[in-house]
């Protein structure tokens, strides 16, 4: 890759991984409904307006908003409600290390695609580094009787999953250009998520400015801005380049969780991340080309 995707690819990753500082901050006042909500409904806003800005067409067909809007839910309004909910009994590194699973759950489910990617041994053996890594991470949960921890890891799992189904979906939508898909997926997923927020946790009250900090910041810069880079940069670098990204995220809120939260990432937690790493490494061909192994597709 060229100096300028390596430099928005770490961009992205750092961004990505202070959203669950975002997250942290904004469910010390909100519950994580209302945290999806306005995420989603801010990023739809700042979406709009570089719609406009770019001069791009809106699209007319009924049906596309309602089939972009319901993945819009599947895809951002549950995984953003998920992740908020479990930071209540896990530090935001040890979210972020689990949501790196994203790749590899992805290849678990495109199994069940007609159009989705084969089977490979490598590919089987990342994913099994990768489901290490998370037994790893509720290892210490498992040995205290934690149950809080391991509902807050399951649900992380749970997010992960909506993820690589909306990934495996959102291949079917090639032709909509791609601020146009963020923006009509954002506002279908922001509605809904507004009314389903304001009706389970009543209107939401905020009182310190860091929690509208926090809301805007995950909104425009975690939402709008990297949504309009990541299509952008997406056909040039190709998806094996760009999942990089998820090995630099965990890092990023490891790094923020500790120094602004004072957070606390145990040597086990580490270790887990170093397996999904690895199972990262094997799914996306880099490690077996490192050590000259070829892997056999299953028919």
């Amino acid at each position: 890759m060229a100096t300028r995707d390596w430099f928005w690819i770490l961009l992205l990753g750092g961004i990505w991984g202070f959203s669950f500082i975002f997250n942290a901050i904004l469910i010390r006042e909100l519950g994580p409904l209302w945290v999806s909500a306005l995420r989603v409904c801010i990023g739809a806003l700042g979406c709009w307006v570089a719609l406009f800005v770019m001069r791009k067409p809106v699209p007319r067909d009924p049906m596309l908003w309602l089939k972009l809007g319901a993945l819009g839910w599947l895809a951002y309004s549950i995984p953003f409600a998920l992740y908020p909910l479990a930071q209540g009994s896990l530090a935001s590194g040890v979210a972020a290390i689990i949501n790196a699973l994203t790749p590899i759950m992805t290849v678990i489910i495109s199994l069940f695609f007609r159009d989705g990617e084969r089977a490979s041994v490598l590919k089987f053996v990342g994913v099994v580094c990768g489901f290490t890594g998370v037994a790893i991470l509720a290892s210490p949960a498992l040995q205290s009787g934690g149950n809080s921890q391991l509902w807050a890891i399951a649900a992380c799992l749970g997010a992960t999953i909506c993820y690589a189904f909306s990934l495996n979906i959102t291949r079917s939508f090639k032709s909509v250009e791609p601020t146009a898909f963020a923006v009509m997926a954002l506002s279908g997923a922001g509605l809904s998520s507004a009314i389903v927020a304001f009706g389970f946790e009543g209107p939401p009250v905020i009182t310190l400015p860091e929690t509208w900090l926090a809301a805007f910041g995950i909104g425009l810069m975690a939402t709008t801005f990297t949504f309009i880079i990541m299509y952008r940069i997406l056909p040039r670098i190709g998806a094996t380049n760009f999942s990089t990204v998820t090995f630099i995220a965990p890092v990023s809120a490891i790094i923020f969780g500790f120094v602004l939260l004072g957070e606390i990432i145990l040597p086990t937690h580490l270790l887990g991340m170093l397996a999904i790493f690895i199972g990262l490494l094997m799914i996306d061909g880099r490690l077996p080309r490192l050590l000259g192994l070829r892997s056999r597709t299953a028919d």
